[in-house]
């Protein structure tokens, strides 16, 4: 088996979710007491937020970057970092390291391949449904993605920072993101990517009538199915 690096805390809500899953995966195909292999460093999600909104994304990167050589130098063989948004910044981490970086828009869009959709809607912070870095390469797996418009995206943005990464459930907020889903949906979406790692502690397959791709589960069982290759 080999080990997992995880770069987490953005925010440490979500970052559980991945530890949890890991170690799931793993003990459903290997059985027994078997756990994952894994090195976690976990960020100060408040610097990290900062400078995301004061639009610093290289000294973004390089806190990130510098949290991926030391999960290497402790002996991670690949890299996974527990967010969507810091993937904008994949590059500058990815040539820190000698270890692969797991793309968590890779791995989602493949799933959604798999499952024979070509049109997806997109939720995510403002950064990762308004920037190209993900949507472009969710595209170059032949999707077309749609995302809210401009009053949809403020709420999902402001909803992941003011609650979700508080540990917030707010069940108004819920009915929030299911109407815009439903948008999305009217707009010709076959399915919704929760694109935050969040977002899944607010809603699920209950609250949505086309498939929801949860990020978090996909990009989680990747990184397991990986490590057990």
């Amino acid at each position: 088996m080999q080990t997992m690096g995880l770069i987490g805390g953005m925010s440490w809500e979500s970052t559980t979710l991945y530890y949890k899953i890991v170690n799931q995966v793993v003990n459903e195909r290997l059985g027994g007491l078997h756990s994952a292999k894994v090195v976690l460093y976990s960020v100060d999600f408040a610097e990290i937020e900062a400078l995301q909104h004061s639009g610093n994304w290289e000294v973004a990167g390089e806190i990130l970057a510098n949290a991926a050589r030391s999960v290497e130098k402790a002996g991670a063989d690949f890299l996974v970092l527990c967010t969507n948004t810091m993937h904008k910044v994949a590059e500058i981490i990815e040539s820190a390291v000698h270890i692969p970086l797991l793309h968590i828009a890779t791995a989602t869009a493949i799933a959604i391949k798999e499952a024979g959709f070509t049109t997806i809607g997109l939720l995510g912070t403002r950064f990762t449904m308004e920037q190209a870095f993900y949507k472009e390469r969710l595209s170059k797996y032949g999707l077309q993605v749609l995302t809210p418009n401009e009053q949809d995206r403020n709420s999902v943005h402001n909803i992941i920072y003011d609650e979700l990464c508080l540990g917030k459930i707010i069940p108004n907020s819920r009915e929030q993101y299911r109407c815009i889903i439903a948008s999305l949906i009217s707009q010709g979406a076959e399915g919704v990517i929760l694109g935050c790692t969040e977002i899944s502690l607010l809603v699920d397959q209950a609250d949505s009538l086309v498939r929801l791709f949860d990020t978090t589960e996909i990009h989680a069982r990747s990184a397991a199915s990986l490590a057990l290759q």
